[in-house]
């Protein structure tokens, strides 16, 4: 069975928007990365993201599930991914309820790669509780769960109640699409120990982890650590199989890029006990992009098996 690797989708490219912004570019792009191989397509989420952040490196990104729908309507077997949606910035409700929509009209595709977020000013844009965020992200998934089952359910949560509610029709997948959960923190490898199915962590050197606010995980011996403690935490709780490692995206694919390095570096996750990784690709056309897809399923992705 091959591998997978997601790739993200360059829909926030907002600079370019001849090459990345329309339907055509929608199309063009996400079939591309179907035939090609790739297992997901990703998309992201900052709904109103903070003017500091943006002009130090920051990114804007379209609404993720707007654009997952739209995917999905133009792909048969790719798979719908957040990469990673910020969970304390809705109601629970709506998100499982757009959640399991998305999965019924696509026929099980989707794949919800969950965060708590670290923009402050975005949350503060969106009324949401930055400093409760941990605990609010736990709480959600608590309520989305009980939410996916179809059955009569209440829930309190904080500043809100289901005091007897239901949602049908309930996802495609059981119990629920899969929950990869983001971040490199000990409090992020616990949540996907205790509530999650995969764990979804950035593999990144300081330099760049330092941006997102997160944790470093770039050191074979930091990876080996972050491990051990999902592996322990396992065994505190009482869970059995741990959850699977999904890396998000751990190589990006420029003009002249090496295939070679991009088999070795994934294959070297893969034999850490990697289940799946991400990959980007950075250039500045839709042609471009297309082109280096195709090269890279038939150089790489191919080579994966």
């Amino acid at each position: 069975m091959r591998f997978p690797v997601s790739v993200s989708l360059p829909f926030d490219h907002i600079h370019l928007p001849e090459e990345f912004i329309s339907m055509e570019a929608v199309t063009e792009i996400c079939q591309t990365a179907e035939v090609a191989g790739f297992s997901a397509g990703c998309v992201t989420d900052h709904p109103v993201p903070g003017s500091r952040w943006l002009d130090n490196g920051g990114h804007y990104a379209q609404e993720p599930f707007v654009m997952l729908s739209l995917i999905a309507a133009l792909t048969t077997t790719l798979r719908l991914q957040t990469n990673i949606l910020v969970l304390p910035y809705r109601n629970p409700f709506i998100t499982a309820r757009a959640v399991a929509t998305l999965d019924v009209f696509s026929k099980g595709r989707v794949v919800l790669g969950l965060g708590a977020g670290y923009l402050k000013a975005e949350y503060k844009a969106l009324g949401a509780d930055f400093d409760a965020r941990n605990d609010i992200m736990d709480e959600y998934l608590k309520a989305m769960k009980l939410a996916w089952t179809g059955e009569d359910f209440t829930f309190e949560g904080t500043g809100y109640s289901a005091p007897g509610n239901r949602m049908l029709p309930r996802p495609v997948q059981s119990p629920h699409p899969p929950l990869l959960i983001g971040g490199n923190s000990r409090r992020a490898i616990r949540r996907a120990v205790e509530l999650g199915d995969a764990w979804h962590p950035f593999f990144a050197p300081a330099a760049v982890t330092a941006t997102a606010r997160t944790v470093s995980l770039a050191d074979e011996e930091d990876i080996d650590a972050a491990l051990a403690y999902m592996h322990d935490h396992c065994a505190k709780v009482g869970r059995d199989a741990p959850p699977e490692v999904i890396l998000s995206s751990v190589f990006t694919a420029k003009p002249g890029y090496s295939p070679q390095e991009a088999i070795d570096v994934i294959s070297g996750y893969r034999a850490k006990g990697a289940h799946g990784a991400g990959a980007s690709i950075y250039v500045d056309s839709r042609a471009e992009w297309c082109d280096l897809a195709r090269d890279f399923g038939e150089r790489v992705l191919a080579k994966l098996d």
